[in-house]
């Protein structure tokens, strides 16, 4: 018995240090720099190419912020249908 107390407040541990590296409101994939994306196919600053560009990038990081919001959403509700599950 006292072996499962120290495993699961051992698990409490690490799970506790693991929220801390990550933030709900956080972008689920860094991207990269919008601006140096735009720019390295020539395109200059104001035109019609890279405002396109910034905002399909925009696009893109709006996206992955919908997709890693779902996913947390159906694994939140798997869990509560599931609960005997590990």
């Amino acid at each position: 018995m006292p072996s499962t107390a120290k495993r699961l407040l051992a698990l409490s541990v690490v799970a506790f240090a693991l929220t801390a590296c990550a933030s709900r409101n956080d972008a689920p994939a860094d991207i990269g720099d919008d601006d140096a994306y735009c720019r390295q196919n020539g395109v200059v600053a104001g035109s019609s190419e890279y405002v396109a560009c910034r905002k399909d990038r925009d696009v893109q990081r709006s996206n992955a912020i919908t997709r890693a919001n779902r996913a947390q959403r159906n694994l939140g509700e798997y869990m509560m249908r599931n609960p005997e599950r590990p």
